[in-house]
């Protein structure tokens, strides 16, 4: 649990959204009418208690008018290029409790400290978990991803496909859209494109 606790530290993704919504005089309520967010959630959001899959930071993104890359950058400056060496991806670790409305992956910052990006790319893991319509979310932009291993279940509107290793999708996010992993945990590279 310390490592756990150590990366959520580091990120100080709960942080940096009470700082922005202080910034911009917004009160909790304010922010849970904008996104669309329970006040609860968003506090439990706030104080890190509460890990938010893609979706819920890119909805409070949007209502606090910031980019997503702005939860994953480092404050002060920073390089132009950004390696990431294996193992060193910023992990954004969900909470040990299986929660069914908890998002059925986990995901990797592959760009942790750079500003001002457009694309924000992640390694997701899927954990096996049977497909829920609930799961499906959407929002502005597009996204693409790389399967590496596994094989998942890609729900896009009325479609449903099944990816294998080495299969990738690029597709308008702003039609619902959710991922289910079949059989085993599988692991991708996606890259999200949002606008300002």
């Amino acid at each position: 649990m310390g490592n756990i606790r150590e990366e959520v530290k580091e990120l100080q993704i709960g942080l940096k959204i009470r700082r922005l919504r202080q910034d911009k005089r917004m009160t909790l309520q304010d922010l849970a009418e904008a996104t669309g967010l329970s006040k609860p959630l968003l506090s439990q959001i706030e104080n890190d208690q509460v890990i938010p899959p893609l979706a819920t930071l890119l909805r409070i993104s949007k209502a606090l008018k910031v980019g997503l890359h702005t939860f994953f950058e480092e404050e002060g400056e920073t390089d132009k290029c950004i390696l990431v060496r294996a193992g060193e991806s910023r992990r954004q670790p969900r909470r040990p409790n299986r929660a069914s409305n908890a998002p059925p992956y986990s995901y990797h910052s592959l760009a942790y400290g750079k500003k001002h990006k457009n694309l924000e790319p992640f390694l997701v893991e899927f954990e096996p978990r049977p497909w829920q319509d609930d799961q499906l979310v959407s929002h502005e932009g597009e996204e693409f991803l790389y399967l590496l291993e596994g094989d998942l279940e890609f729900h896009y509107g009325d479609q449903v496909m099944t990816l294998h290793a080495g299969d990738s999708v690029y597709y308008d996010s702003t039609e619902p859209h959710g991922y289910a992993a079949l059989g085993a945990a599988a692991r991708a590279v996606a890259v999200l494109h949002s606008s300002e």
